[in-house]
């Protein structure tokens, strides 16, 4: 018989991984979903926590594009997919060549990196910005780093929105969008774990224990939404991820 992982350590980060990640899809604190591997992470091996959170986020993703469907910009996304395709690629490249230990230092930088991105962003928000025109060129370098970044560690929505955000969008067709490249990047990423053996039957076992948890998540966020300041709630995420992000380059370094 197939059990789940049974470390009440794991679930102790992977319960908050999850809920946060079910809260950002619920329109709430977007990018709180990039804890979830870097959380597992502290516990039980990155390529493993990356075959536990993705199910999960598939799960979500087809309520998502069901929730927003018909509102995306289809002819970017298009152009956006192979790029995506290129980075998945890489990203499972990665998981088959390097060793544990360089594959937590990634994890690790990916979330320092996207807290200090974030912070960064947050900082410049007063600013006033043009707007860009679409470029295939910069969409393609971008939905490429956002695929290796998604493959190794779910945190694809930073880079992507390098890209995204400076086209100006109106909020409805961006969301929708984004929604639907990553639910067809997720897709894809189901055979890139297959094929490097990622996915088994105890982690899916482990999927089947969190997934309950994933509409709670979400009717936290739309609940969130209408009541509680982002602001703290961001700060809260950045600097866990600070933390899980040089815990785990930490872990990496000492080797």
């Amino acid at each position: 018989m197939i059990h789940p992982i049974g470390d009440p350590w794991f679930y102790a980060f992977a319960i908050p991984a999850v809920l946060l990640t079910g809260i950002s899809k619920g329109g709430f604190g977007s990018g709180a979903g990039n804890l979830a591997v870097p959380a597992m992470a502290q516990v039980v091996p990155a390529t493993l926590a990356a075959a536990i959170v993705l199910p999960i986020l598939s799960a979500m993703d087809i309520v998502g594009i069901w929730a927003w469907r018909g509102r995306w910009d289809l002819p970017q996304v298009l152009r956006l997919l192979p790029g995506g395709m290129a980075g998945i690629l890489l990203g499972a490249l990665s998981f088959r060549f390097l060793s544990e230990r360089a594959v937590t230092a990634l994890v690790g930088a990916i979330a320092l990196g996207f807290a200090l991105w974030s912070i960064l962003q947050a900082w410049r928000a007063g600013g006033e910005r043009r707007r860009a025109a679409p470029s295939i060129v910069k969409g393609a370098f971008w939905s490429a780093v956002s695929g290796f970044t998604s493959t190794l560690a779910h945190a694809g929505g930073p880079p992507l929105a390098v890209y995204m955000l400076p086209l100006r969008m109106d909020r409805a067709t961006l969301s929708a969008t984004t929604i639907l490249f990553f639910g067809a990047t997720n897709g894809m990423k189901f055979a890139a774990y297959i094929a490097n053996g990622q996915l088994s039957a105890a982690s899916l076992a482990t999927t089947l224990m969190l997934l309950p948890l994933a509409p709670i998540g979400i009717r936290l966020g739309i609940w969130l939404q209408r009541h509680v300041s982002e602001r703290l709630f961001y700060r809260i995420v950045y600097a866990m991820l600070l933390a899980t992000g040089v815990k785990l380059l930490y872990d990496a370094a000492l080797g």
